[in-house]
Parts: C-alpha cells; structure tokens; sequence
C-alpha cells in the first residue's frame, strides 16, 4: 500500500505566510495567505487550514515544520517581558558597559543603545567563584533568602542568572536558581549555566537576559501554535526551526528561545542547498528576498558557514546560526529622500498591514513593491499570493511623492528606487563572499522568496554570476525548505585548557560525555542509529591571544585531540598567512553538533515539454511594457504563465514568467531554460 503521509513547512514571513506539504511519494501542495502580525499564530493556522482545503489530509500528517520570526520580532521592537537580572558583585552594570565598541566611533551625537535591563532591575549577589572553579566568596543560605527577597519585591515576568565563572562551576547558579524557582513558581528562571556555557560575560549576560526575556513571548505563541495545529486534527509533532538551520521539538524551543533568532531565513538556506544538491551545485550563493528584508548566504561544498555568535540590534547572543547577511531591500522596504534630497531606500519597511501603496490597504509610503508595478515587472490584472489585488493608480500616487522633489518622471524614480535596492542587495553579497577573500563571480545564485527572481537577473549581470536559478516555487521556498531539514542538537562548554598537559583528558571526557547526552536526545526523538550524526569543533588560539579559529575534531579519540594543535597551525596558516608552531595552543570552548536525518521525499520531475524548447501556447500570455533597471529603456516582453512550462523550454529575453507565489523577469539578452524539477536556470544568451 502506497505511503500517504505528508510533512508540512510553514513559514511565517512578514508579509505572507507559506505553506508547503510534500506527500510521502513526492506529490507536492501549497498555500500562500496573508502574515497575520496582530496574531502570528492565526497566520500559521490559517495556512494549515489552506492546505486541507487544497487536500492535504490533517490526520496524514506525520510532522509540522515551522519557522517563525516572533523571536526577533519581540527583540527588535523591544517587546521582551520584564527581566530582573542577578549578576555577581561587581557585575551589575556588564550590561550597559557592553562590550566597549562604538558602532559609529566618530559619531558624537549616536544614541545610547537600549538596555535590556534597567538598572534598579539588576541585582547584586555576594558570591564569587574564580577562573579554575575554586569558590572564593561561598554563596550563603542568608544571601540566598536577601535576594530572593529582592526579585519578589520587584515583580518579574522573569529572571535570570549570571554569576562569574558559573560555565566551570554552576553550583552557585544552581542553588540561586533553585530557591527563586520554589519562591516564585509562577515566574520562568534562566541561569546562564544552562543556557550558554561560555565565557566573555557580556556575551553570557546579554544571551541569558534574552532567553529569559523572550521565554513567555515565545512560551505563549508555540503553546498556541501546537493547541490550534491538533485541534486540526494532526497527529504529527510540531517542529522549530533553528537559527542553525536545524530542527527541534516544540516545547524545547520554548525554553531555548534565543537560538530562534534566525528561525525563518534558516528554512530558506537549506531549500536552496537541496535545490543545489539536485542540479549538482555545491558552491552557490542564496537570495531571499521577501516583504521585509533581503537575505544572502554563501554556500560552499554544499553546506551553508555558521557562527557560534549571532548579534541583533547590536547585541551578541551565543547560539549556533547560518551566517547570513541581511539587507533592508525586501518588497515592502520604503524609499524615502534623506534631509539632502538624496533617494534612500530601506530598511524601515511596510509591513503587512497597511503594506505598500499598491496592496490598497491603506499605505501611502512608496515601496519596492509599487516601483515593480510601475515599471510593469508586476501588473494589477496579476493578483500576488492569488489574492492581493495590486492598485497601480495607488502606487503612482506614492511614486509621486519622490518623483516630484527629485524632478523625475514616475518610470525614472520607480527604476531609481530598484537600482538602489539592487545596490543594496549586491552589497550583502559582497559581504559574505568579497569581503571574506572569495570571489563569488562564476557562482550560481538559487533566488527566491516573493521578490527575489525579479532582481535576481540584474545582480547576476551586475556581478558577473555564473547563472540565476529559480525554484519551481521560489516564494515558498522557505517553506519547502523546513519540511527538508533535519533535527539539530548543539551542545558547548569553555574550557580554556592548554594541549601539551593533563588537561588534554579534560576536553576528551567532555566530548565523550556530551556525545552520550546528545545521542540520548536522539535516541528519545526515536531517531535510528544509523540516522544519527555527530560532528565537534574546538575553537583554538595561540596562548594571549584574545581571538579563536575553529578547528574540525575528525573522531572523538584521544589521538584525534592530541593532533589538534597542528590542524590549529594549518588552519592559522590558511586563515591569516604565517603560524607560529613554537607557541603554545590553547583550547578555549569544544562545540558538539548532533544530526537527526529525518525520512524526506524525493520531488517529482515535471512532464518534458514536447516542441524543441518552444513552450507551449497554452503558456503564452501575450506582452507587456517592461522598464528595465540597469538599461534605460522600454521593451515589450513575452510574458508566460509558469504553471504550463515544461522541462526543457526555453525563454528568450526580456520575458516575464508569472505564477501564484512570485514572479521571474528575463532581462534582454538573457535566456531562461527550464529543467528537469521544474527550475529555471536564466544565464547570459551568449553563454
């Protein structure tokens, strides 16, 4: 009997809501409604509930995979519940003193950033623990009653700790921890020995202070995200993406709600490597360009770089993430003109409510979105999503505001605003591969989300790109992209221990016994054991200095630690030209990755088109007057309709090609081929 589960992405963006489910034989369905911001969880289910309209069975589905911006969103707008901080003595102010970077050194005007916790919110604890572990100062039964008195005096939403030293030894946290947990059972504790077990205290504080601070916010959504999905009648768990692009169960992310900071680009990143995988694409570089913001990711041998560290609104938080560069160009970012008349564009953006000038809800600020519809690379007989209806004579209402100061006609300002947003684009690119000493021209660039294929070709002509591919459904990509993933276990823990002593067993009894922990966790999700993988890095430097390199353990083995210091000199060498092998090595933090392979369908190809790479007429929708942004000039384009392509056709530019879920320009001079899985890959003619 044929396998008619199905698994299921939804991504809540800040514009649209998508939804993807892929049956167990390869069958795909989709649904795309509008992003619900008052309430981002009816978002989710209201996706949920259009997928069983388009068939998909509720009690067929095995598992929902969800990526979710209400982590960042509640960190970003200041939103976080009210944290009362316990900091050892001396500690208090780590917060507002940071990290001693100005991010504008010569701005003597720069706001003060926003503490995340007032002071007469931030506690002192007598206590103190040195660098080895030793206890110095013991924590006292009375001290413990003091501050505990303390929080309750002061209210809470939640609390969280951060003694000294507490990632060597937690003893203290713990029994703080402990006292405040049984005094005020109602109030969520985070102690920073549990959350992030590394050093550099105001990484530490600020990661702990997050996680506390986010914990009900997101607490409160997840619960009613999973209530509303079984009320669905699905049986299936409820699975949340990650930062680092992998997968955890539900109630595991409520308590770790800082490692969901990137939760929704990370879906994206991993449809566009499972796309690469397919056409045989291990180097490439990711678009994402939805309502609000454009994402970028450099992927090389087939998997996307992460970092130990990610930093929003300024702020470090120690979590696994992919290492994407963002920028304030998506569909909805607003052009405006700077005091000096200059035209800027992003990174405030509309949003979804009231959304650009064209979705005729009520927005008056021109956007991305209104200078496509100007320059016809979208066109308001064409709903978005199926169901926004596009209001030209709104959006020229809005690009007359800009055209008029600027003395432009309303094509000219609406092909500046997308120049600029293609600059901005092009620079997030350059940041993740120029800057990084990788030349990204002769790469493929995978586009999508809503607004990405528009673009896309401009920037791979602008940055001499290998070719742009297109997914057969590039504004669900995101979606399809968490039903792909697999769950991700990270564990980590500061050593700070020399090779070349005794203390090498330290770091080895370490990796041993947090692989047994996370082959535990898998073995719980009921993950197989030959499903099961295991992956560990130390991050290393040479003794003084005040930065690490990463360096891949190949086995969990005596030898393989002993062999250490020297892949560290290699990877010195590689990373910044010269090594110094006389010099001592030390060990500073190990870092252990556990991978779940979850079971995954194959997609289905798409029928061969048969007239030679002419499609076929079914899919001729006629022209349209296309403005092109890097060319001053007009020009008729074929627009076709993507639903009736097939494998092999071909699409001589300029061609628009329109679908439910986003819309691909074909420049002049370009030619679009479309292959097996229904991709579209659009290079230079002559190529």
């Amino acid at each position: 009997m044929a396998d008619t589960t199905w698994a299921v992405g939804i991504d809540v963006g800040g514009t649209f809501t998508d939804a993807v489910a892929v049956r167990a034989d390869g069958l795909v369905r989709t649904a795309k409604v509008p992003s619900t911001p008052d309430d981002p969880a009816r978002g989710l289910l209201d996706a949920m509930a259009a997928l069983t309209l388009a068939g998909v069975t509720p009690g067929a589905v095995t598992r929902v995979v969800h990526g979710t911006t209400v982590a960042t969103n509640a960190l970003l707008t200041g939103s976080l519940t009210r944290v009362v901080l316990c900091a050892t003595d001396g500690f208090r102010d780590v917060l507002a003193i940071r990290d001693g970077q100005r991010p504008a050194m010569y701005d003597l005007f720069q706001p003060r950033p926003r503490e995340l916790v007032v002071r007469r919110d931030r506690l002192v604890v007598q206590e103190r623990i040195a660098g080895d572990g030793t206890i110095l100062v013991p924590l006292a039964a009375a001290e413990i009653e003091r501050v505990v008195a303390a929080v309750r005096r002061r209210r809470p939403a939640a609390v969280a700790i951060s003694l000294l030293f507490s990632f060597i030894e937690p003893a203290h946290e713990r029994a703080l921890g402990e006292a405040l947990r049984r005094a005020l059972p109602e109030v969520p504790v985070v102690i920073s020995s549990e959350v992030a077990r590394e050093f550099r205290e105001y990484p530490r504080t600020a990661t702990t202070v997050i996680a506390a601070g986010l914990g009900p916010v997101v607490g409160r959504y997840l619960d009613r995200a999973a209530a509303g999905v079984a009320a669905l009648g699905v049986p299936g768990s409820l699975l949340i993406m990650e930062s680092g692009g992998g997968l955890v169960v539900a109630d595991r992310a409520a308590r770790e709600p800082h490692r969901l900071l990137l939760s929704g680009p990370a879906g994206g990143v991993g449809g566009a490597i499972e796309i690469g995988q397919r056409l045989g694409l291990t180097d490439l570089l990711t678009l994402d360009m939805g309502g609000t913001s454009v994402d970028v990711c450099l992927v090389r041998g087939g998997h996307a770089p992460r970092r130990a560290t990610q930093a929003h609104d300024g702020v470090p938080v120690l979590a696994p993430a992919l290492d994407i560069a963002t920028a304030g160009a998506g569909g909805g970012s607003v052009a405006w003109l700077d005091p000096a008349g200059a035209l800027r564009v992003g990174p405030r953006s509309a949003g979804a409510d009231p959304g650009p000038a064209a979705y005729g809800r009520g927005g008056t600020e021109p956007t991305i979105t209104d200078a496509h519809l100007i320059t016809g690379g979208l066109d308001e007989s064409t709903p978005l999503a199926g169901s926004v209806r596009m209001d030209r004579s709104a959006a020229e209402g809005a690009i007359a505001t800009l055209a008029g100061p600027l003395g432009l006609s309303l094509e000219e300002t609406a092909r500046g605003i997308l120049a600029i947003a293609t600059a901005h684009i092009a620079g997030a690119i350059r940041r993740v591969s120029i800057e990084r000493g990788i030349d990204p021209r002769g790469l493929p660039l995978v586009a999508f989300g809503g607004a990405g294929p528009l673009l896309a070709p401009t920037l791979m002509r602008d940055l001499r790109l290998a070719e742009v591919v297109v997914p057969p459904t590039p504004g669900l990509l995101s979606a399809a992209g968490l039903v792909g993933a697999d769950l991700r276990f990270d564990e980590s823990q500061t050593l700070l221990l020399r090779f070349g002593s005794r203390d090498e067993d330290r770091l080895l009894a370490w990796l041993r016994t947090a692989a047994a922990d996370l082959e535990r966790r898998l073995s719980a999700e009921g993950v197989a054991p030959g499903n099961r993988r295991l992956a560990a890095v130390v991050d290393c430097r040479y003794l003084g200095q005040g930065y690490e390199l990463s360096v891949p353990v190949p086995a969990i083995s005596r030898r393989a630690v002993r062999e250490l210091p020297q892949a560290f000199h290699r990877a010195h060498r590689e990373a910044y030209g010269h090594d110094a092998p006389d010099e001592p090595v030390e060990a500073v933090t190990a870092r252990l990755v556990a991978i779940g392979v979850l079971p995954h369908a194959e997609p289905a190809r798409v029928a061969r088109g048969a007239r030679g790479g002419r499609p076929d007429a079914a899919a001729d929708l006629g022209l349209r007057t296309l403005v092109a942004v890097s060319r001053q000039e007009r020009v008729r384009a074929r627009l076709w309709r993507r639903d009736d392509l097939r494998a092999g056709d071909r699409l001589i530019g300029p061609a628009i090609v329109e679908q439910l879920d986003a819309t691909t320009i074909i420049p002049t001079g370009m030619v679009g081929r479309v292959g097996a899985w229904g991709e579209i890959r659009i290079r230079e003619a002559r190529t």
